[in-house]
C-alpha cells in the first residue's frame, strides 16, 4: 500500500503541525458531511491520521471508530481527544481489512485523504460496502493526482520509488466516482474545488 506505517509514523508529528491547506474548503466538507449525520449514528473512519476530523465530527453522533496503522498518528489522535475532553470517539491502530467480522454496523464511514493511496480501491470499497448499514453513507475526499500537471504527475512516482512520498494512485475524479457506481454506490453529492483539487464525495449503501 502507498500509506506504510514507517513512513507515516516518520512524518506524525510534523504531519499533526502542519495546517489545513485549504480550510474553507475543508470547513464546507465538515459541514456537508454533518448534514447527514445525527446523533445515533455509529460511525468509522479508516486512515483517520491525527484524528482531527473524527474529533470535528464526534459532537454530532453516536460514537465514531477511528482506525488507523500508523501508531504514532493514533497516539496523537487519542491525546488530542484527552485535551478536547471528547469521550465518543475510540481510536484504534488497524487497517480496514482487520474488520472481518463486522457486516452491517456503521451508519457512515469515512475515507479521508486516503482512497489515493490505497493498492486496491476496489477491494477497500467492498469492504467498506460490506460494513455500511443498508442506507448508510460513505464520504471520501481523494486526491486526483491524474488531473495534475505533467511535471507533477511524471515526478511523483519517482518519489514514491525513492520513498521521498508513498505511493499514489494517478486517477481523475471521474474514475473515482465510476469505481463506486461499480462498487454498487449512489452518489448523492461530488464537489471538486477546482481541476486537480480534492474530490468531495458523498455516496449510500443502497437500502436493499
Amino acid at each position: 500500500m502507498g500509506y506504510t506505517p514507517r513512513f507515516w509514523n516518520w512524518i506524525a508529528a510534523r504531519y499533526a503541525r502542519q495546517p489545513v491547506g485549504d480550510e474553507k474548503s475543508y470547513q464546507l466538507k465538515l459541514a456537508k458531511t454533518q448534514e447527514f449525520l445525527d446523533s445515533g449514528m455509529q460511525v468509522l473512519e479508516f486512515g483517520c491520521g491525527t484524528g482531527s476530523t473524527a474529533l470535528a465530527h464526534a459532537p454530532h453522533v453516536g460514537s465514531i471508530l477511528a482506525i488507523d496503522f500508523a501508531e504514532k498518528m493514533i497516539d496523537i489522535a487519542r491525546q488530542k481527544a484527552i485535551d478536547q475532553g471528547i469521550t465518543n470517539v475510540d481510536f484504534k491502530v488497524m487497517a480496514i481489512e482487520e474488520l472481518t467480522s463486522s457486516e452491517n454496523q456503521f451508519d457512515a464511514v469515512l475515507g479521508l485523504n486516503v482512497m489515493h493511496l490505497l493498492a486496491d480501491k476496489t477491494a477497500a470499497l467492498q469492504a467498506v460496502m460490506r460494513l455500511l448499514k443498508p442506507g448508510g453513507i460513505f464520504v471520501s475526499s481523494t486526491i486526483c493526482a491524474g488531473e495534475l500537471n505533467s511535471v507533477v504527475r511524471s515526478l511523483l512516482p519517482l518519489g514514491g520509488f525513492l520513498g521521498l512520498i508513498p505511493s499514489i494512485d494517478m486517477f481523475r475524479a471521474h474514475q473515482l466516482s465510476d469505481e463506486l457506481k461499480k462498487a454498487g454506490f449512489h452518489i448523492e453529492y461530488q464537489w471538486q474545488p477546482g481541476s486537480a483539487k480534492s474530490v468531495f464525495i458523498i455516496a449510500r449503501k443502497p437500502e436493499v
